[in-house]
């Protein structure tokens, strides 16, 4: 986890983004976001 600032939430896996708050200007559904995490960790 690397801490961002000005209000950034990105979330990446293995070097690749999964969600960026900063292009879909709002917090991910935290159950789509798990899912997504899962099915690039396997």
């Amino acid at each position: 986890m690397i801490r961002g600032a000005g209000g950034i939430f990105d979330v990446t896996v293995n070097d690749e983004l999964v969600y960026s708050r900063h292009e879909t200007g709002q917090f991910p559904d935290e159950d789509q976001l798990i899912e997504e995490i899962r099915d690039k960790v396997a």
